[in-house]
């Protein structure tokens, strides 16, 4: 009994030690005040979920936090208007490693939030989340979910490329990078524009810019074209011997006939011009003996 007793202990105890990251989520503001709009708190309300949405992360909530606040007495950690040291008072109060501000901009129904992760007394990465109407869940940047990837997990920031290719053997290179895709045809890829080649020994190259977006799969058809003559086709037997005659030539114009002949035919000139030269010097008739030769 007292064994198992002891073995619960650890346990909770490991439990407990685990390591697990603790983010707290400060009010947002506007222009220096926390902002208590319907709007802000739903969008804060979303934040909430995504981080907490991460591996092995915690969160302390808004809620939570204004609580601490006021039971603490500190009115002046409602404001921190991005200051790290109060940023970080503000962690310390709540039991985070770091915590989570956002200054709220923007026009009606459309917002930019500027938020950014304090820890330690400084900012370790900053990002803007952009919401309009009807996709403050989503947007191009991936709404709150994306923001959350960026400041607390940013190699995560990925998309997916999904490739169809109709010829076998081809090779895919990203931004000047040979890469492998999966035997599905989906390879992941950092958010954003990517430079996307590519080639086969028998076809002209697929060149194209295309956009990953964050948690999302892009479909990439490749239609590759294929060259006019290829290795295959001069190391098999032409098809069409009018168009290119010079993979398989007539038989008085092959090496082997036109070679002889040239020397031959070199051999013979030679002769006569040697013959010429010795008979006719000067172009004169020269006498022999008691005679005339020209």
């Amino acid at each position: 009994m007292l064994s198992r007793l002891v073995a619960l202990t650890v346990l909770a105890a490991s439990a407990t030690s685990y390591a697990e990251r603790v983010v707290a989520i400060a009010p947002l503001s506007t222009l220096g005040a926390e902002d208590t709009s319907a709007g802000t708190r739903k969008l804060t309300t979303q934040i909430e979920a995504a981080v907490a949405a991460l591996p092995d992360t915690r969160v302390v909530r808004a809620a939570q936090v204004v609580d601490a606040i006021k039971k603490a007495k500190k009115p002046q950690l409602r404001a921190c208007e991005g200051d790290a040291g109060c940023l970080t008072e503000l962690a310390n109060l709540v039991g985070a490693q770091l915590v989570i501000s956002g200054e709220v901009g923007g026009l009606g129904e459309s917002k930019v939030i500027y938020l950014a992760a304090i820890a330690g007394g400084k900012e370790l990465r900053s990002t803007t989340l952009s919401v309009g109407p009807g996709d403050e869940a989503g947007g191009s940047g991936g709404g709150p979910s994306g923001a959350a990837v960026r400041l607390l997990d940013p190699d995560s920031y990925r998309g997916t490329l999904r490739f169809a290719i109709d010829a076998a053997g081809a090779t895919i290179y990203v931004n000047g990078t040979k890469v492998q895709p999966t035997p599905l045809g989906d390879l992941a890829l950092p958010v954003g524009t990517q430079a996307v080649r590519v080639t086969h020994p028998e076809y002209h190259d697929f060149v194209r810019f295309i956009d990953v977006e964050f948690g999302k799969t892009t479909d990439v058809a490749v239609g590759l074209l294929q060259y006019p003559i290829t290795r295959h086709d001069i190391e098999g037997k032409p098809i069409n011997r009018d168009r290119i005659e010079y993979l398989d030539p007539p038989w008085w114009r092959r090496w082997y006939v036109v070679g002889p002949a040239a020397v031959g035919l070199a051999i013979v000139t030679g002769v006569v011009v040697g013959y010429a030269v010795h008979n006719f010097p000067g172009g004169e008739c020269r006498k022999v003996g008691t005679g005339a030769s020209c």
